[in-house]
């Protein structure tokens, strides 16, 4: 029976595929043999067959692809004087190398002053003990990490209690100003940017600094008296901090009433080159910019002009994407393909300005998380947002995203990855394992399989998205020439993978991801092929077993799922240099 291929081309389309359909007149082909009749053939029997090209990666990535954002609310809400959790600095370790990105909405509100804290000063509150309770942590109970040279803490449970009623109540009056867009002022002082500071270099995250960029004249030039402060008090102590200005800038006429046009924002961008420039610790220092927002009309006519201008004075352009805004209220929301594709068509529009004025800047993509103004509760801090975040990943490795900046490691909202409790929500554990396994070498994929013939007008957009790169040179337990595939399957049914080509009949290592717990999709807990994960105690991670698969062996994705899988013993030739 003659068959009909349809083939789309890796670089013009995501996805390479090779999808083999039969004529509806061939029915037949479907049919189950009859008992003692002729075996099926290989391909009647498989769903999808799967390979890799291993001679040489189509994009290769920065080492600290993944990477973390904290948003300056945790100096409002309190959070901030808890960054010595000996806890949660293991957990940014876990996540490292990255890079650490202090900025958000209240980037253009924060204000640096080099004052001692002043909280003993304020009334009686949940603020006041806390802070004097504090105090008395630091004199007696913070200790020396020998081996990373940190100061780290062992908080109290009533003193996390109380931190965590402080919070709630602040993070009310957070989400409000974000929803009305109307901020009220940060300020930093001098012991909280060393505290930021002492969490970072701890976890062996590399600092960026955001400065405020609404801070301004009267002729609407940028005032950089404070910046100048904070960059000379920074380099007196010696800290190693890349730096960027300002927040969506296409968003500040909302923000303030006041507008920033791209030839304004490129002179205030060669400016702060020039204040780096004459503070000598920080000559060299990184500038990243302009961190436009979704990339609609206003932010690209921004970064068009930005890039016109200003392009020479950053480092790396960054913009920022978030999916879907508080309408969404159920887990299928987090699922759609058509959500899952508008990544891709973003990049594609601010790659296209960038390689226009300066094809060799590396793209980065800040401020990403599943959800917007905080995210929602019981969606975006569960299982199912999983499907978002790893998609975001694969998507943005593909197109050649140098930097991906997850919104937050630990925040107010619904977004974080670390809970109020210093507890792994899924989508660390799927950041934890990509860290382990995935390196910065993009493989392109093939894949092929049966599919029936769609109803006329109808558009199949594809539930189970495959990515491919070379196994991360961090982890010895696989030899350099692994190849490390990641799966997700969004369809409510098993999919069967053969492993074809250069990957058949090779040994595989599976890590399968799926919720624990009763509540599905909507658990805040994460199991490993069948195991729970937690922490062993406050610096020490689960152990991650792979379950080993036999060579010739074909996958199966259960619904409605994430896996990793490592090709041991590939030897393939653009993972072994």
């Amino acid at each position: 029976m003659p068959r009909q291929f349809l083939c789309l081309v890796f670089g013009s389309s995501l996805w390479l595929a090779l999808i083999l359909q039969s004529p509806i007149s061939s029915s037949a082909a479907y049919k189950r043999p009859v008992s003692g009749g002729k075996r099926q053939s290989f391909l009647e029997r498989t769903l999808i067959l799967l390979d890799v090209n291993t001679r040489s990666p189509v994009k290769v990535l920065n080492d600290n692809f993944l990477s973390l954002q904290l948003d300056p609310s945790i100096i409002k809400d309190g959070w901030l004087d808890f960054l010595s959790s000996k806890r949660l600095v293991t957990l940014a370790r876990g996540l490292s190398p990255a890079y650490l990105r202090f900025g958000g909405k209240r980037t253009d509100f924060l204000q640096f002053h080099n004052l001692k804290n002043l909280a003993k000063f304020r009334g009686p509150g949940p603020d006041y003990y806390l802070k004097n309770y504090e105090d008395d942590i630091v004199r007696s109970d913070f200790a020396l990490d020998k081996q990373k040279g940190c100061r780290l803490a062992s908080h109290p449970d009533m003193m996390l209690e109380l931190q965590r009623e402080k919070a709630a109540q602040v993070q009310q009056i957070l989400l409000k100003e974000q929803l009305s867009d109307i901020y009220s002022d940060v300020t930093l002082t001098a012991r909280s940017l060393d505290k930021l500071y002492n969490f970072a270099d701890c976890a062996g995250l590399h600092l960026i600094f955001g400065l405020n960029a609404l801070h301004r004249n009267p002729d609407n030039s940028w005032n950089s008296s404070s910046a100048l402060n904070l960059l000379k008090y920074s380099a007196g102590k010696k800290y190693n901090i890349s730096w960027e200005l300002g927040n969506e800038p296409n968003s500040y006429r909302t923000l303030a009433a006041r507008s920033v046009n791209s030839s304004r924002l490129a002179q205030d961008y060669t400016l702060l080159k020039s204040l780096l420039q004459s503070v000598r610790y920080y000559s060299r220092a990184n500038l990243y910019g302009p961190n436009i927002g979704r990339p609609r009309k206003n932010a690209i006519l921004l970064l068009d002009g930005f890039m016109k201008n200003g392009g020479p004075a950053v480092d790396a352009v960054t913009w920022q994407h978030y999916y879907i805004d508080r309408r969404v209220t159920k887990v299928e929301d987090f699922m759609k393909t058509r959500l899952l594709d508008t990544l891709s068509e973003q990049i594609t529009t601010v790659m296209k300005i960038v390689q226009t004025h300066a094809p060799e800047k590396r793209v980065w993509l800040g401020g990403v998380g599943p959800a917007w103004a905080g995210g929602t509760n019981n969606l975006s801090d569960t299982f199912a947002a999983g499907f978002l975040w790893l998609n975001t990943l694969g998507i943005a490795a593909a197109h050649g995203i140098d930097v991906v900046l997850r919104h937050s490691l630990f925040d107010y909202g619904y977004n974080h990855l670390v809970d109020q409790h210093f507890n792994p929500l899924p989508d660390y554990w799927l950041s934890f394992l990509y860290k382990r396994l995935v390196g910065p070498r993009v493989l392109g994929v093939h894949v092929a399989g049966l599919q029936r013939k769609p109803r006329p007008g109808r558009v199949i957009r594809d539930k189970l998205r495959i990515y491919a790169h070379c196994t991360s040179f961090n982890n010895h337990d696989y030899v350099r020439g692994s190849v490390t595939i990641y799966i997700i399957n969004l369809h409510r049914s098993r999919k069967k993978i053969k492993l074809a080509g250069t990957l058949r009949n090779k040994t595989v290592h599976q890590y399968l991801l799926q919720p624990f717990g009763t509540e599905g999709l909507h658990s805040t807990s994460v199991q490993l092929n069948g195991e729970p994960l937690l922490m062993v105690d406050n610096e020490t991670f689960p152990e991650m077993k792979p379950r080993t698969l036999r060579a010739g062996r074909t996958i199966a994705m259960p619904p409605v799922s994430i896996s990793f899988f490592v090709i041991k013993n590939i030897n393939a030739y653009a993972c072994r240099r």
